[in-house]
């Protein structure tokens, strides 16, 4: 799912990217200062994101896939750093778990 991305992307003061991304993605700012909004959380019935950010040097990691955005607060580069298959395991979903459970696989 992550979008792919140069090596490098340049951004100027006030661009936005928007980009879908795995759980463990990696993305860091090789230059400036960016925001990063994560992607959206509930917490009971409210949905809220979190927005960090990020100075020359510093990397964001995604605990969960979805989308976020990159806001250049200076001119800034930043840099993708995929997910590898073999570092980030496929999470079970429930409904597999308990199919799994119901037919005598192992969860």
């Amino acid at each position: 799912m992550t979008t792919e991305l140069p090596e490098t992307t340049r951004l100027l003061p006030g661009q936005t990217l928007r980009m879908a991304v795995d759980a463990g993605f990696t993305l860091l700012v090789t230059q400036g200062c960016v925001n990063v909004t994560a992607p959206p959380s509930w917490f009971g019935e409210t949905m809220f994101s979190v927005r960090t950010p990020l100075d020359d040097g510093e990397a964001f990691v995604s605990e969960r896939g979805g989308w976020i955005e990159v806001t250049a607060l200076s001119p800034a580069r930043v840099s993708a750093i995929p997910v590898s298959s073999a570092a980030a395991p496929m999470p079970v979903s429930r409904v597999v778990r308990l199919v799994q459970r119901l037919i005598g696989g192992t969860a």
